[in-house]
């Protein structure tokens, strides 16, 4: 029985067959290119109820035929695909959202493994953009078995509300901001980084992380923390107007009051701590970061809001000591202790926090996905509490629009735009 698919007949075979449900991994052009600009060399089936995987040549040096017309017929025909990376294998698969259910959601961090022959090609030849195309298709048969086999139990495994809301939210709305790009200044962006051909680059999302709040790096390039003071930030500009900027004006604190149930007399939340702790603005900010973060100051334990944050973090740590792990509010998400290392209360608390943020921002990017079908405006990078905006003054009321979700979330906002990141 064949395994390698690589003409009409053997692929009219698979695609009328009875199998509704399969394990799906592609073997893209290069491994070190992003997503958004690869293609698709190979594709790995795993029919749940086969004994063994089938490879679909869409492309390389092996075979003859090309099955590229075809392929989206083969995918589009199973109910359920299940893969490594919902996030990823939408770059190839766009239209296969409902279908791709991710079975290595986080806290678990799979990393691809390779072979002796991968390692060797891409040690000697990793600046080939068709690198796998000419790596032996056998070993990448084995590679995709290999990874089936280490994943293949958690597709029994029982489906919580934290995996449907990272399937049906989270890693939609991190895929369709990756897809979008950032234009650059590509002299400027040379200078500070590295060359690039073209005038976009990609950013891409690491949502696999022990506190579930995204990294964002790509080539060695940290995009959720560029440099402020060095010029870097020159580097990206707008592909239609304006770069506009959202900042959220203290979003920690804000989703504290959250938790707490606290209703807070002000929006300015820092000007109303500075006046209490009888310090300036930026006195005021510090302090209360250091207190969110670190653990309330006796001198400020008779303030309504410590005391209670004092009282909850006692009581998030004796449920998490009771139960061995706690559930995050909005994502469901469960940290369990098994899964973490040396814990205290104060760093159970700030886990606890950033999962809502990283929630809480799903949910808005959710809203302006929706917001921006249709139009030249585009989300093109998302930071913790800063949402990047390439607008296009063609889209009327644009940042009104945008501004009225964050208000949709009684969330505070700043906003600033420029021809460049750097915004000076």
């Amino acid at each position: 029985m064949y395994w390698l698919i690589e003409d009409e007949d053997q692929l009219n075979v698979l695609v009328n067959s009875s199998f509704r449900e399969a394990f799906i991994e592609v073997i893209p052009y290069n491994d070190t290119i992003h997503p958004a600009q690869n293609r698709a060399s190979l594709v790995y089936i795993r029919p749940i109820n086969a004994h063994k995987g089938f490879m679909v040549c869409i492309t390389h040096s092996e075979s003859l035929n090309a099955l590229n017309a075809r392929i989206d017929k083969l995918v589009e025909k199973f109910e359920v695909l299940y893969c490594r990376d919902k996030k990823e294998m939408l770059h190839y698969f766009p239209n296969c959202f409902k279908a791709f259910y991710d079975i290595n959601p986080p806290p678990t961090t799979y990393i691809r493994p390779t072979t002796k022959t991968h390692d060797l090609y891409y040690r000697e030849h990793k600046d080939n953009p068709e690198l796998n195309l000419i790596i032996p298709i056998v070993k990448h048969y084995e590679l995709c078995e290999t990874i089936f086999e280490d994943l293949k139990a958690n597709i029994n495994k029982e489906k919580t509300k934290y995996d449907e809301f990272y399937n049906n939210k989270v890693s939609l709305v991190f895929n369709a901001i990756e897809r979008n790009g950032i234009r650059i200044h590509n002299e400027t962006f040379s200078e500070h980084f590295h060359p690039v051909v073209g005038e976009c680059v990609y950013t891409q999302f690491n949502l696999k992380t022990t506190t579930t709040r995204p990294s964002n790096k790509f080539k060695n390039v940290n995009y959720a923390a560029l440099n402020k003071e060095n010029g870097c930030r020159k580097s990206f500009i707008p592909s239609n107007d304006v770069l506009y900027e959202v900042d959220i004006s203290a979003y920690h604190p804000s989703l504290s009051f959250r938790l707490i149930n606290y209703s807070f007399p002000t929006s300015d939340i820092h000007t109303h701590f500075s006046k209490l702790y009888k310090v300036d603005y930026a006195k005021a900010k510090e302090l209360t970061f250091k207190q969110l973060y670190g653990g309330v100051f006796k001198q400020y334990e008779h303030l309504e809001f410590f005391s209670r944050i004092s009282i909850y973090v006692k009581e998030l740590w004796k449920e998490f000591e009771r139960e061995g792990q706690i559930t995050c509010p909005v994502s469901n998400f469960v940290y369990k202790k098994e899964n973490l290392g040396k814990m205290n209360p104060q760093k159970l608390f700030n886990y606890l926090l950033q999962n809502l943020e990283t929630s809480m921002n799903v949910r808005i990017l959710w809203d302006m996905c929706a917001l921006l079908v249709n139009k030249k405006t585009k989300l093109v990078l998302y930071t913790y509490d800063s949402f990047l905006f390439d607008l296009s003054e063609e889209d009327e009321e644009i940042r009104k629009e945008i501004d009225e979700i964050f208000r949709k979330y009684k969330l505070n906002i700043k906003a600033k735009e420029g021809y460049d990141y750097d915004f000076k």
